[in-house]
């Protein structure tokens, strides 16, 4: 009885450690104390978002029309969004999904999912210092970016200062409306390379 019982005390005590020490580890990035990136705040973290979208859709060739989407905050973390204008045909979509995990992978982007889906396919990945960032094929050929950043010191966050290049939609749901002699084209052809 009383090893049953000393067994019973040993695993609660391990659970409780295991508990305990879960929240008190270090997140990915960097982070002080407090749990936020080391000297940034929202605004902060809202710009390195913007330019790591910058960054991949530059290294995307042909170019690509793109519109800045919604930026949302959470107690302590900021999400950019953007969509791609530019339709990508179904033949096409292996090809953009693949220059855009290269070109993370040439920044040091830590590859956490490729969903190879025919629908939605998607790739989601890390930078070194903890943001997230995401690519989704959805509706018609449409690629949508996310960025999310880690912990951050709160602040107010400002829109995008750079212009879209994309066409713009009003009061409607966006769909890509621009076709592209390359991402829209229906016909197989040697593929695009990354440029950084």
């Amino acid at each position: 009885m009383s090893r049953t019982i000393r067994t019973i005390r040993l695993t609660c005590a391990m659970v409780m450690a295991g508990v305990l020490l879960a929240g008190c580890g270090l997140p990915i990035g960097g982070k002080s104390e407090k749990g936020a990136l080391a000297g940034m705040d929202m605004q902060g973290a809202a710009e390195r978002a913007d330019g790591m979208f910058y960054a991949t859709v530059g290294a995307i060739k042909p170019e690509i029309e793109w519109v800045h989407d919604t930026t949302t905050t959470g107690s302590c973390d900021v999400t950019r969004y953007w969509n791609v204008m530019t339709v990508v045909s179904e033949q096409r979509r292996g090809s953009f999904l693949g220059v855009v995990e290269r070109f993370w992978k040439t920044r040091g982007y830590r590859i956490d999912m490729v969903n190879p889906s025919k629908e939605m396919p998607e790739i989601i990945a890390t930078s070194p210092d903890g943001f997230g960032i995401m690519v989704t094929i959805g509706y018609k050929g449409q690629a949508f970016f996310e960025v999310t950043s880690p912990c951050v010191e709160e602040s107010k966050v400002a829109a995008p200062t750079k212009v879209a290049n994309g066409r713009t939609y009003e009061g409607e749901i966006p769909t890509p409306n621009v076709r592209s002699d390359f991402w829209s084209a229906e016909t197989s052809a040697p593929g695009p390379t990354v440029s950084s």
